[in-house]
């Protein structure tokens, strides 16, 4: 199968990319949405994934990778919520913002753009590569 990509949204002053660095691995956990918890079931270790900055910033900042999973969230007593543990990969060159997501016509249907509440989105292959060369602008 050919390899998928995500988005993964986190508040900094709760959890930021100087963080995963730091930690070198986390779990994704507290995640209560189902859209966003199925989109966890569907990841495969070795799939990539941006790191949102949400709320301050509103920026894609990194790229992390997905390091387990099929994991069970360990905060939800009712085990019903997925999660994975993921690793940095690299910050990007720049940060792309969502003001500048949302301006790029080419990604007008985007999860980031159309579910904009979405902490766990799917990105398809053609919207990965347009970010990525956004952030070497």
């Amino acid at each position: 199968m050919a390899e998928r990509y995500w988005l993964m949204k986190s508040e900094p002053a709760a959890f930021s990319w100087d963080d995963l660095i730091r930690d070198g691995e986390t779990i994704w956990d507290g995640v209560r949405n189902h859209r966003a918890s199925n989109n966890m079931r569907a990841m495969e270790v070795g799939d990539l994934t941006f790191f949102y900055h949400s709320v301050t910033g509103k920026e894609i900042v990194g790229i992390a990778t997905i390091s387990e999973a099929g994991l069970t969230d360990p905060t939800d007593p009712e085990g019903k919520w997925a999660t994975v543990k993921i690793k940095p990969v690299r910050a990007l060159e720049r940060p792309v913002t969502l003001k500048e997501v949302k301006a790029e016509p080419t990604l007008q249907d985007m999860e980031l753009v159309r579910l904009s509440r979405l902490s766990v989105a799917e990105v398809r292959p053609e919207e990965w590569e347009k970010i990525c060369s956004m952030a070497k602008d």
